[in-house]
């Protein structure tokens, strides 16, 4: 009976399962692991991780907190909650009350969760980042792939929304929209926000906004579309990015009043999955949403760094003519090899797949193809994440420099010298 189990496990797994990997951004970091375990060395363009170290004023209030061995409320601490509401009005204007806001183990639970308690066709941008349709895939709910072109930046277009929606108009639907993106780095303008909402009211579908690169837009400009359509979308954000604790693990959604239903239901269901969010890292995490001048300063020195670099990586590949947009947030570029796949073709390489293996074999840079990303296998596009330097090291070379002033090569090759030699390694390759 053992041995039954053993050769055929796979009969027991629930079909909505079967054929799922491990999330493509996870396999590269143990990927890279393994090669330089190996040895060899390997350039970290996959995973995408913030360099940048938690503002020490944050990390000074888990110190403090660290006894705190509590179970908190499910919803969240409550302090948490309130800083949360108070982020939004002070950021974005937008009126919340500690009520709407759900804190949970990571954004990614959070929009589990959501999926599985709101029963409609998920609308999903392509490129995507890399979670959003597996999750749909696992609780069983159906997706709509909106495709987006390379020459507009990738953006979800009013007409393309609306187009998914006429023809069935009272169809429940979630529609997700990330910005900055990953994986593309691009991010949307007010006026492509208005229209955007304007299609989102007259369906009635729920947005859920993915804002978590939202305040190192490189421009610190970001606008929340929930200006726009504020009684139908949910702001999704957390600490990961902005401030650089991914592994902390803390996540938060913010509701309109007219989706408490929605709010409440979710929280059913984190009561009876994790329970409550590490409670010393909601202590934490009051501090981090309170802002103040240092965490203004780490923000700024922060976009500084990645809009210069993100500029630099975007500019090599151009020069190697490979098409790419400028990055307008977070830390990607999402480069299309297409013009180069005839000589890549003679080198036995027709898709996004084979082409970052083939890089990662022959020069250490890892990075992820555009099939992990939701577009065709064969479109030759990939994402790196520029993030393989000292972020620490940086912060503290560009407090240096005048805050008028541009980051130039000289620093970047100073305090980001990986990426730059790994943007050099892969231009160097394509064009052999």
């Amino acid at each position: 009976m053992e041995n039954e189990f053993r050769n055929h496990p796979e009969v027991h797994l629930n079909l909505n399962v079967r054929g799922l990997h491990t999330s493509p951004t996870l396999a590269i970091n143990e990927r890279c692991r393994q090669i330089a375990a190996e040895g060899r060395h390997v350039y970290r363009l996959g995973l995408g991780q913030s360099p940048f170290p938690v503002p020490e004023s944050v990390v000074e209030k888990l110190r403090t907190n660290a006894h705190e061995k509590d179970y908190l409320p499910v919803r969240g601490l409550p302090a948490l909650r309130e800083a949360v509401a108070s982020y939004y009005q002070r950021r974005q204007g937008i009126e919340r009350s500690p009520e709407d806001i759900l804190v949970g183990p990571g954004s990614k639970e959070l929009m589990f969760i959501l999926q599985l308690v709101f029963y409609g066709d998920l609308v999903i941008p392509t490129p995507s980042w890399v979670t959003y349709a597996p999750q749909a895939h696992i609780i069983g709910r159906h997706i709509r792939w909106v495709p987006t072109t390379a020459e507009e930046g990738w953006p979800l277009r009013p007409a393309e929304l609306d187009a998914v929606c006429r023809g069935d108009p009272g169809r429940p639907r979630l529609v997700i929209l990330n910005y900055p993106s990953n994986p593309t780095g691009q991010t949307y303008s007010v006026d492509a926000l208005e229209e955007l909402a304007e299609v989102a009211r007259r369906y009635r579908v729920i947005l859920l906004s993915d804002e978590i690169y939202g305040e190192i837009d490189h421009g610190g400009q970001h606008v929340s579309i929930a200006r726009f359509y504020p009684e139908g979308t949910i702001i999704s954000s957390g600490l990961s990015k902005w401030c650089g604790a991914g592994g902390w693990r803390l996540g938060t959604f913010t509701f309109p009043t007219s989706l408490r239903w929605l709010l409440e239901s979710m929280a059913v269901v984190c009561s009876e999955s994790f329970t409550s969010t590490s409670t010393p890292i909601q202590y934490a995490a009051v501090r981090a949403f309170q802002g103040g001048i240092d965490l203004e300063q780490h923000l700024f020195h922060s976009r500084r760094i990645l809009r210069a670099l993100g500029g630099a990586v975007a500019g090599r590949l151009r020069d190697a003519g490979i098409f790419v947009p400028l990055p307008e947030g977070g830390f990607y570029v999402f480069p299309d090899f297409g013009s180069r796949a005839a000589p890549l073709a003679e080198r036995g390489i027709t898709t996004s797949a084979g082409l970052c293996e083939r890089v990662l074999d022959d020069t250490g840079v890892a990075f992820l193809p555009g099939e992990a990303f939701g577009r065709a296998p064969e479109e030759l596009t990939a994402r790196i994440a520029y993030v393989d330097f000292d972020g620490a090291r940086a912060l503290v070379a560009s407090r240096a420099v005048p805050d008028d002033q541009e980051l130039d090569e000289a620093f970047l090759q100073s305090y980001c010298e990986p990426v730059m030699a790994a943007v050099d390694r892969l231009c160097a390759w394509v064009c052999g």
